[in-house]
């Protein structure tokens, strides 16, 4: 075999096609009239905004509950933080933005982890069903949490309807919170010393870096953790139950503990993708991340049983770079004032996603 053939059967066929379609697109992009630099710049600011909810796949492919659907539960959970962060806002001058952010945070990560406690006890339920009850959950969480917009007692007027004073509103601005703090170069600029270093502009390329480097930082954390006794606990668990069972390890236990990182890091994952988008997006908005976060990291070469870190890097960066790049070039093709590009982008992601599951076996298996 020549090195070309193993470094193409590394690789996989799927994410080489994937990945020579994205630098297609790219290359063609200039040649629709479209600036390169704003080009790159959105799948940057993408990239890194996506980046943590496709990590949070991680766990749970590695501790044997497969691809987590349910991670919606954790996007609610991170929403709730959002929207009392706001309504709680203590309005503190210049430091405003970074309370709020610590604030969503703390309320969201608990109540995601009693969240990812429950569902993982669920799941020990109901195994070898996972992927199709994980599935359900994730649509049903979506499914309650309109009913809970409707009736938290919150009266901040950045949340709730004017008219009525009751139910909150679809989409939520973070513009006098913490929307753009890590990936705005002008809101960056208003903060004191370093801080305004964690979003700039370079030859005309907005660059996130405070987006990135939380997110490369977190992968770091679950790079570390996943080589722990714990991590490589969990990690058995879900490769060989037996095996496990055999060394004294509670294999329930160590799914438990995969459900609820993967909840927290989804909890985690929505305030950061909020943060960056700059709204807080409601009711039904999110109802397909989590199809989005599976059909990444499946791109990105993992498996339904082995998932790792550059899965999750090169995952979201073929993925989100795709949507990128296709829209705007589509848009342009289009005639003007035409619907069709919407219709387009519904069939490109969904078109993705459907690619991805696919391709479940991932990697090199499905060459054999």
């Amino acid at each position: 075999m020549s090195k070309a053939q193993a470094a193409i059967r590394q690789i996989g066929w799927p994410r080489l096609i994937i990945g020579l379609f994205f630098l297609l697109l790219v290359a063609v992009s200039p040649m629709m009239g479209l600036k390169l630099d704003d080009v790159v710049s959105d799948v940057l600011r993408r990239w890194s905004m996506f980046g943590v909810l496709i990590l949070a796949m991680v766990p749970g492919v590695q501790s044997g509950i497969g691809l987590n659907f349910g991670v919606s539960l954790g996007i609610v959970a991170g929403l709730i933080g959002g929207t009392t962060a706001i309504e709680l806002s203590f309005r503190a001058g210049m430091a405003r933005p970074w309370v709020d952010l610590g604030m969503a945070l703390a309320v969201a990560i608990p109540i995601a982890t009693l969240l990812g406690y429950v569902y993982g006890l669920l799941l020990n339920r109901v195994k070898g069903s996972e992927m199709t009850v994980s599935t359900y959950v994730g649509f049903s969480a979506i499914a309650f949490s309109n009913i809970i917009w409707l009736l938290l007692p919150y009266r901040s007027g950045t949340l709730i309807w004017p008219i009525g004073g009751e139910g909150m509103r679809n989409t939520i601005s973070l513009e006098e919170s913490f929307g753009g703090l890590m990936s705005n170069p002008e809101i960056a600029a208003r903060q004191p010393g370093f801080l305004r270093f964690l979003a700039f502009e370079v030859g005309g390329i907005t660059v996130p870096l405070g987006v990135m480097l939380f997110f490369l930082f977190m992968c770091l954390m679950m790079w570390f953790f996943l080589r722990s006794k714990t991590g490589i606990a969990m990690s058995a668990a879900g490769e060989n139950e037996l095996f496990t069972r055999s060394n004294a390890i509670n294999v329930d236990h160590m799914r438990i503990l995969g459900t609820v990182l993967s909840t927290v890091l989804g909890a985690v994952g929505i305030v950061m993708y909020a943060s960056v988008f700059g709204f807080l997006q409601l009711y039904n908005a999110p109802l397909m991340m989590g199809f989005q976060c599976v059909a990444a990291i499946l791109i990105g070469g993992a498996t339904t049983r082995r998932a790792s870190i550059t899965n999750v890097i090169v995952g979201a960066l073929l993925f989100q770079g795709i949507l990128t790049t296709s829209l705007p070039v589509i848009k342009r093709l289009m005639p003007s004032g035409s619907t069709l590009s919407e219709v387009l982008r519904i069939i490109i992601s969904n078109g993705i996603i459907l690619y991805a599951l696919s391709k479940t076996k991932g990697g090199n298996q499905v060459e054999k």
